[in-house]
């Protein structure tokens, strides 16, 4: 029986200081008919690098890319897709893979067919639930999984697979995205999420050897720029509300009063200087928005009004419903305060969403996924 024959597409492998699994990977994938795999050298160690030469000696399916130092992960994996657009005109997408034997080749060529089929981006989705995952795998896909739902909408069984299928016409949007080393994987699904990028979920089978410890994972800088963007926006809020509360304390306690307009007036004139920080911060350090000024200012207001409008209201109206229930005349302004803050962070994390999908978006791409 013949081989089915697969160039349709082309296998990415980013590697640095591999194993035998590199050549049992790249040899299952020849095997099974993918024809065009691209092997990158991420600056590995002397005696690592003639299990790459060796491969692309070896095998004409084989093209080598090689950094002289190490890049990181996505670094590679950019190299890789700009080499692909280049070099290989009629493709219709690309596969990343990890080089360590955690992606069967099957798994590999049902991610290219799903792309091939659906035009979305694919994503080969491991079960974490399984017995022999290792803890911090587990723990850290859960906690990144429930960021994703809480501040991009995006519902992902497995936010760290490194299987990923990327069609042709994404190409472009993906060696766009911002990062080097692994939080560019995080940040390719953040940039999917906000300009509407289709994508699937695959299920593919569950491996790891060795409890993992092959990964060039580093737990504490690598998390950090993994969740560098969300981190960003929170301490950019951080200092914004911060402003915000000592400002609506001090302008109701010394300035307006606490009625109903003095809580309005304090509202309004605390959240202009805030809202004024927070702009200057978002659009420059968090989002790295490249709009046009003046259209940026219009949508961050027509967001910024309706929730400085809801923390008014929300404030006074639970402030008065207390002051009723507990049988005073007022709830003093520092209490008024104290209750600002939980209605603060639930507006946070809706104006996150609005400001990534709308107000800092530089264009807009594709639909929905499906």
């Amino acid at each position: 029986m013949d081989t089915e024959r697969l160039d349709f597409f082309s296998l990415i492998i980013p590697s640095l200081d591999p194993d035998e699994k590199l050549a049992e990977t790249v040899t299952s994938a020849i095997n099974a008919g993918i024809s065009d795999i691209i092997l990158v050298d991420d600056g590995s160690a002397e005696d690592k690098r003639q299990i790459f030469d060796g491969l692309r000696d070896s095998h004409p399916e084989v093209t080598l890319l090689r950094h002289e130092v190490n890049r990181g992960k996505g670094a590679a994996l950019k190299t890789a897709l700009s080499y692909i657009k280049e070099n290989r005109p009629g493709t219709g997408g690309a596969v990343t893979a990890d080089g360590d034997g955690q992606h069967r080749t099957e798994d590999i060529i049902a991610c290219a067919k799903e792309m091939r089929d659906t035009g979305c981006v694919i994503l080969g989705c491991r079960d974490f639930s399984l017995e022999g995952v290792p803890f911090k795998s587990r723990f850290g896909n859960g906690m990144t999984s429930a960021v994703f739902r809480i501040f991009c909408g995006m519902k992902l069984s497995d936010t760290q697979t490194g299987l990923r299928a990327i069609p042709a016409a994404y190409f472009d949007d993906m060696t766009g995205v911002d990062g080097s080393r692994y939080e560019y994987e995080t940040n390719m699904l953040i940039h999917m999420g906000r300009y509407g990028i289709p994508y699937r979920e695959v299920k593919i089978e569950t491996i790891y050897y060795d409890d993992n410890k092959a990964s060039h994972f580093r737990p504490i800088r690598d998390s950090i720029r993994v969740y560098g963007l969300i981190l960003k926006y929170i301490a950019s809020s951080m200092i914004s509300s911060g402003l915000d509360l000592l400002l609506f304390y001090l302008w109701g306690e010394f300035v307006f009063g606490s009625d109903f307009w003095g809580v309005f007036a304090s509202t309004v004139t605390a959240r202009v200087i805030s809202m004024a920080v927070n702009f200057t911060i978002n659009k420059n350090l968090v989002f790295g928005s490249r709009k046009g000024i003046f259209g940026t200012v219009v949508r961050y207001v027509c967001v910024a009004v309706p929730v400085m409008l809801a923390s008014w209201l929300s404030v006074y109206a639970i402030s008065e419903g207390l002051a009723v229930l507990f049988d005073v005349d007022e709830v003093i302004h520092i209490g008024r305060t104290i209750i600002k803050i939980p209605i603060d962070i639930i507006l946070f994390l809706i104006s996150f969403r609005i400001q990534q999908k709308w107000v800092f978006t530089d264009k807009k791409r594709g639909n929905a996924h499906g």
